[in-house]
């Protein structure tokens, strides 16, 4: 799980940051980056870790603590739905990376992203195919994205009781469909979503 991580250290890489996001395909809710520097990418404590969607909701839960404990350095950023609306997803995905690093508080030796490269990061950088599957460092920065955006979406459930958005994450399901044809987008609806874009204009 950590080859690439071996072979940058080997290379004398000793700061290595694992950035991911959560939430690009839901059409409510934020989306949510992470980056994340473990003191140690090989310990014996992150032997779970591995990508989020892999994981259940249970474990999920609890590496996301182990992985604060055994970060050097971590941030967590939320992009909101206006932003989505206004800049795209793609571009507000990039900004968020972005975000997410400048706010480790650490500069990091080198930066892997899961899919993604950052045009213009001034720091050596590697995009990942799969990223959150091969490298522990992205599947890490995945677990903190995945919680803290499941968390926010089960506040948002609170206030948005008729949409089921704790149990869907904001995803299209058949449930959350019905939902909006009887009630209507709510301000967390992404409006740039093609379905969401649709019922308004059909409103």
């Amino acid at each position: 799980m950590a080859i690439i991580e071996r072979t940058l250290v080997d290379a004398g890489m000793r700061s290595i940051a694992g950035v991911d996001e959560a939430g690009r395909g839901p059409c409510a809710g934020p989306l949510v980056l992470a980056a994340v520097i473990l003191k140690d990418p090989f310990s014996p404590a992150l032997s779970k870790v591995k990508d989020s969607k892999a994981l259940t909701e249970k474990v999920r839960e609890e590496l996301f603590e182990v992985i604060i404990e055994q970060s050097a350095a971590h941030s967590i950023i939320e992009i909101s739905v206006a932003e989505i609306d206004s800049f795209g997803l793609h571009k507000s995905n990039i900004e968020g990376m972005r975000r997410a690093i400048g706010s480790l508080g650490k500069t990091p030796d080198y930066v892997l992203t899961d899919g993604y490269a950052i045009p213009g990061l001034a720091l050596p950088n590697l995009a990942v195919w799969k990223g959150d599957q091969v490298a522990i460092s992205i599947s890490a920065a995945s677990i903190l994205a995945k919680v803290t955006r499941d968390r926010i979406m089960i506040e948002l459930d609170r206030q948005y009781p008729e949409y089921g958005l704790a149990k869907h994450k904001g995803y299209i399901t058949a449930a959350h469909t019905a939902a909006l044809e009887k009630f209507g987008a709510t301000p967390v609806h992404r409006r740039s979503f093609a379905n969401i874009a649709a019922l308004i204009n059909r409103g």
